[in-house]
C-alpha cells in the first residue's frame, strides 16, 4: 500500500493512503473523539465531534477546522487535535448533545462502559447549563432480546446505518425531523433481522441493550471476560463471554479481522446463553442418579466388553481425540451418517488445495455463486459478509468517480446501486435474494448438475443460457468465489462446487460451510459415519457404545439412531444437557459445556481456534471424563498434555497446539487478567464474609487468571485478549486499538492456525437417489434456531418460529391435505401444514432438527393427524 507522511500534534506519522483522517488517527492510537463514525460503517459527518484543525502543508499557517472522518489523509498534512478552537467546538458539540440526555448514568446499563461518557470526559464537559424542559420519547417493546430507551439517543444514526445499510434489515427506521427524530419500528414487536443484537454494541449510548443482561445485571467492571469461540455454526466467530458469580451474564463480539470483524449474529450472541439453563449435573446409571465413582466403575466394566466411540461435530478436537485414543482409531466413528462424514471430508480435501475463503475473502470477492446453501439459516455471519460483497461493484463505480468507499453516503449515491454479480442457486426463496443478480430456484437434485454446467461453460462446453451468463461473470472476475455447504444434505453439491472452483483456476476461492462448529475438526480425524459403528455392534464384535456430546437423533436420523441404541448392550453418553440420546442411555456422565472448559475448534476455512473456560470450577471437560474411563488413566492433567497426545495420535491436527499460547505463557505482568483492573469489591462479592481471604480459582488450561491480577486483557496476544477496553475508551462501540487500522487484522495477527495442509480426502461417494413411495425431505434452516443445545436458550427460543412443514399445493391436493391441517412427517409430532408454491414438487420442506434430523435422506410420508 502507498504510504503518506503527516504530522499529528507535532509528531510525524506514516499511514496508508486512501483512508480518512479519523481512521488513520485511531489506527495510530490517537484518540480523536467521535460518535457517528464506525469502523465498519464508514463516515457520514453527522455528529461533528471529530473536529480538528488541518493544515495542508508547511506553508498553510492558518489551517481550517475539518471533520476528521470526512477528510482524506494527504502527504505533508499537519493536524492539530489540541487546537483551542477545535477543542472548543468538540466541547460545544457534547454540550448540545447532553441538553436532552438524561443524567441517569448511575442506573443506566451502559454506565462505566459508555462511549458517550468517554467522549464527555474527553471534552471536559462536567456541568449542565440548560435549565429548560427536556425532550422525551416513548420507548418500544422490541421483543425478548433487546431493550429500547430512546431518551438516551443522540441521533448519531449508527443504528439505522448498520441495521438497514449493512445488515439489510427493513423494520427499523428513523421517524420525525429536526430535534424530534426517533429510532424504532413502526409498531412494537421483535426486530426481524438475525443481526439485531449488534445494536447493543453499535449504539454509543444506551438506547439498545441486551435485555437478558439488563434483567440479570452486573456492571462491566464487575464481570470477568474470557475469549471463547462461538459453537453456533461452522464460521467460528470470536466472542467475549462475561461471567459473574459463576454465571455467564452476556456474550459480546470479539474482533477478528478475517472472520467476524465487528459483528456477530443473534444465534451466536443469545444462543450461547443456553449454558444458563439447567443442565446435567449428576451421573446416572439407568434412570437413577449415582455417585460419580460408581458410574465410572460401571462404564469401565462395560468398556471391557469392547466398545465403539462416537465423536461429535460439536465437541472439541481434544474430546474427540481422547475418545479415539480410548477405543482405538478403527473403532472411532462420527455421530453423523456416512454420507455427511464423507461429504465433510471431501470439503476438507477441496479446501486443502489452498482455496479456502475466510469471511474477509468473501467480502472482497467480485463475483460469487452460491450452490444449494441457505447461508442466512446455516451460517448467518457468512450471509452478512455476502451482503458486503454485493456492494463491491457499487464501491468500484464510486471510486472511478473519485469517491472513496469510506465516505459512506456519498459512495452509495455515486455507486448508483450497482451490484457485484451474485448467483444464488437454492431450492427455496432466500433471504439474500435482494442482493443477488440471479436468484435461481432448483430442486436439490438439480443443483449439482447446474454447478457442473457452469464449470463446463468455463471450459468452453455447451450449456444453458443461465449457466453461460453466470460462467461469463465468474470468468471475468479477478477474485471469483464459490460458496456451498451441507445445508441441502447432498454431497454431490460439494463436488460440483469443488469442480467449479477448479475450473475457475488459481484466483478462485472456495467457501464450504460444514454443519457444525467442529465438523471439519472431526473430519480430520478420518472418522467414518455411524453406519460403521452400527455394523460393529450388530456383528457382536463390540457390546458398548460411548457417545461424546452428540444427540444421535439430531444428526443421524431416527431410524439409524434407534438401530444403534438397540444394538448396543450398554450405551454410555457424555453430555452437558439432557437430549434424546441421554434419555436412552444406560450410563450418563455429565461434562462441561463451552463455558466451563477450554478446547479447540476447526472452523469452515480449516482454522483451528482456542476457546477458554469462562466459568471457574465447572464440570470436567469431556476429555478429562474420558481420561477417567481408562483402567490406567493416561497422564493428561492439563489441556497442553491432551494436545501433546493429540499431536502424536493425529499428526494432521498437530498444528492446533499453536492456536493459542500454552498455560505456562506469561507476559511481563504475569498471567492475563480476565477481570478488569477496576473491578470493585472483589473480596466483598466473591467472599461475602464466608471466607476472610482466599486465592482466586486457578486455571490449569490457560495463561489467564480468574481475577484482576495480571496484564490488561487488551495488551495480551490476540488469542488471549479478554477486553477491547483502552485507557479512556471503555465501550464495545469504540474502535479496538488492537487493529492495524480499524478495519485490518489484529496487531500480532488474527487468532488461529491453519490445519488443512496436506490433507487428502477419500474418493467421492456416488450420489444415490432415494427410491420408493413418499416425498423427498427438504430441510429448512432458521437463523434463530440451531442444534439441540442452542434451542435450549430461552430468550432466543422466543424468536424462533414454530416448526414448519410445507408442501407444494399440487402435492397437498394429491395427498388430500389443505392449508393448516395437522400433519405428521415420518410419524413425528403433528405440525400445521403450509402450502407454498415455492416448494419443489415431490418434496416436503421441514424445519431442520425440529421436524426431521439432517441425517434423514430417505423419502418420508406426510399424513394427516386428527
Amino acid at each position: 500500500m502507498t504510504k503518506v507522511r503527516l504530522t499529528i500534534d507535532g509528531i510525524e506519522r506514516e499511514v496508508e493512503a486512501g483512508q480518512d483522517l479519523l481512521s488513520a488517527s485511531l489506527g495510530l492510537g490517537v484518540d480523536v473523539p467521535h460518535f457517528c463514525w464506525h469502523a465498519a460503517l464508514g463516515s457520514v459527518g453527522a455528529c461533528r465531534l471529530c473536529a480538528v484543525r488541518v493544515h495542508d502543508g508547511p506553508e498553510d499557517e492558518a489551517g481550517r477546522i475539518e471533520m476528521a472522518c470526512m477528510t482524506p489523509v494527504a502527504e505533508g498534512q499537519r493536524v492539530e487535535l489540541a487546537d483551542p478552537e477545535a477543542y472548543e467546538m468538540r466541547a460545544r458539540v457534547i454540550e448540545w448533545l447532553m441538553v436532552n440526555h438524561p443524567h441517569d448514568c448511575a442506573v443506566c446499563e451502559e454506565g462505566g462502559a459508555c462511549h458517550l461518557q468517554d467522549m464527555t470526559v474527553a471534552t471536559g464537559h462536567h456541568r449542565r447549563r440548560y435549565r429548560f424542559t427536556k425532550r422525551t420519547h416513548r420507548n418500544q417493546d422490541l421483543g425478548p432480546l433487546l431493550t429500547h430507551e430512546m431518551n438516551r439517543c443522540i441521533a448519531c444514526y449508527r443504528c439505522t446505518r448498520f441495521y438497514r445499510g449493512y445488515a439489510g434489515g427493513r423494520d427499523l427506521d428513523v421517524f420525525g425531523a429536526h430535534d424530534r427524530v426517533w429510532f424504532g419500528r413502526y409498531e412494537d414487536g421483535p426486530l426481524e433481522s438475525p443481526f439485531a443484537g449488534n445494536l447493543a454494541e453499535v449504539c454509543p449510548t444506551g438506547v439498545f441493550n441486551d435485555k437478558g443482561w439488563s434483567e440479570n445485571y452486573a456492571r462491566k467492571w464487575d464481570m470477568a471476560a474470557t475469549p471463547v469461540i462461538c459453537t453456533g455454526c461452522s464460521v467460528g466467530c470470536n466472542l467475549f463471554a462475561a461471567e459473574r458469580d459463576g454465571r455467564v451474564r452476556r456474550v459480546q463480539n470479539r474482533y477478528h479481522g478475517a472472520i467476524n470483524g465487528h459483528f456477530i449474529c443473534d444465534r451466536g450472541r443469545f444462543g450461547a446463553l443456553h449454558v444458563t439453563e439447567a443442565g446435567l449435573d449428576e451421573a446416572r446409571i439407568g434412570s437413577e442418579t449415582a455417585p460419580m465413582a460408581d458410574a465410572l466403575a460401571a462404564a469401565r466394566k462395560a468398556l471391557a466388553q469392547g466398545a465403539v466411540g462416537i465423536g461429535s461435530p460439536r465437541a472439541s478436537i481434544e474430546t474427540n481425540a481422547a475418545l479415539r485414543h480410548l477405543v482405538g482409531a478403527e473403532r472411532f466413528f462420527a455421530a453423523v451418517s456416512d454420507h455427511e462424514a464423507l461429504a465433510v471430508r471431501r470439503m476438507a480435501g477441496w479446501l486443502a488445495r489452498g482455496r479456502a475463503a475466510s469471511l474477509k475473502d468473501i467480502e472482497l470477492a467480485d463475483a460469487v455463486v452460491v450452490l444449494g446453501e441457505d447461508l442466512t439459516g446455516t451460517a448467518p455471519r457468512a450471509a452478512l459478509a455476502l451482503r458486503q460483497t454485493a456492494r463491491g461493484a457499487s464501491n468500484d463505480l464510486a471510486a472511478e468517480k473519485g469517491v472513496p468507499a469510506w465516505l459512506d453516503n456519498a459512495a452509495r449515491v455515486a455507486g448508483e446501486g450497482r451490484k457485484t454479480p451474485i448467483a444464488l442457486v437454492t431450492p427455496m426463496p432466500d433471504a439474500l435474494d435482494d442482493v443477488a443478480t440471479w436468484s435461481l430456484r432448483r430442486a436439490p437434485a438439480e443443483i449439482a448438475a447446474f454447478g457442473q454446467a457452469i464449470a463446463g461453460a468455463l471450459r468452453g462446453e455447451a450449456s444453458d443460457d443461465e449457466a453461460a451468463r453466470i460462467a461469463e461473470a465468474l470468468g471475468q472476475a479477478a477474485q471469483p468465489l464459490v460458496v456451498t455447504g451441507f445445508g441441502a444434505g447432498r454431497g454431490d453439491i460439494v463436488e460440483a462446487a469443488g469442480a467449479l472452483a477448479d475450473a475457475l483456476g488459481d484466483g478462485a476461492r472456495l467457501a464450504c460451510f460444514a454443519p457444525e462448529a467442529n465438523s471439519l475438526g472431526l473430519a480430520l480425524t478420518g472418522a467414518d459415519g455411524l453406519e460403521g459403528a452400527l455394523a460393529s455392534l450388530e456383528s457382536g464384535a463390540v457390546k458398548t457404545a460411548v457417545i461424546a456430546e452428540a444427540d444421535l437423533f439430531e444428526r443421524a436420523g431416527s431410524d439409524l439412531a434407534e438401530r444403534l441404541l438397540a444394538a448396543a448392550e450398554t450405551v454410555i453418553v457424555l453430555d452437558s444437557a439432557e437430549t434424546g440420546t441421554t434419555r436412552r442411555a444406560d450410563i450418563v456422565l455429565p461434562v462441561a459445556d463451552w463455558s466451563e472448559a477450554a478446547g479447540t475448534f476447526v472452523n469452515h476455512e480449516g482454522r483451528a481456534q482456542r476457546s477458554f473456560a469462562a466459568v471457574p470450577g465447572g464440570r470436567p471437560a469431556g476429555w478429562r471424563m474420558i481420561r477417567d474411563l481408562f483402567v490406567t488413566p493416561p497422564a493428561w492433567e492439563t489441556l497442553d498434555d491432551m494436545l501433546a497426545a493429540l499431536a502424536a495420535d493425529l499428526p494432521q491436527l498437530a498444528g492446533a497446539r499453536a492456536a493459542a499460547p500454552d498455560a505456562a505463557f506469561r507476559v511481563p505482568l504475569g498471567q492475563v487478567a480476565r477481570a478488569p483492573w477496576r473491578m470493585s469489591g472483589r473480596t466483598a462479592h466473591d467472599r461475602a464474609g464466608r471466607v476472610p481471604e482466599g486465592t482466586p480459582q486457578q486455571d490449569a488450561d490457560a495463561p489467564l487468571s480468574f481475577s484482576m491480577e495480571g496484564a490488561r486483557g487488551a495488551d495480551a496476544p490476540p488469542a488471549l485478549r479478554t477486553s477491547c477496553t483502552q485507557p479512556g475508551l471503555h465501550s464495545a462501540s469504540a474502535v479496538p486499538h488492537g487493529t492495524q487500522g480499524p478495519r485490518g487484522p489484529l496487531k500480532g495477527g488474527d487468532p488461529g492456525v491453519p490445519v488443512l495442509d496436506g490433507f487428502t480426502a477419500p474418493e467421492p461417494m456416488p450420489q444415490d437417489a432415494p427410491e420408493g413411495p413418499g416425498l423427498l425431505p427438504l430441510l429448512l434452516h432458521d437463523p434463530f434456531a440451531g442444534d439441540e443445545l442452542v434451542r435450549r436458550a430461552e430468550r432466543l427460543g422466543r424468536r424462533c418460529p414454530a416448526p414448519i412443514v410445507a408442501l407444494h399445493p399440487e402435492d397437498g391436493t394429491a395427498l388430500g391435505l389443505k392449508e393448516g391441517d395437522a400433519v405428521s412427517v415420518a410419524g413425528g409430532a403433528p405440525v400445521a401444514l403450509t402450502l407454498d408454491i415455492s416448494v419443489p414438487r415431490g418434496h416436503v420442506a421441514v424445519s431442520a432438527g425440529r421436524v426431521l434430523s439432517r441425517g434423514t435422506r430417505a423419502r418420508v410420508t406426510v399424513e394427516a393427524r386428527p
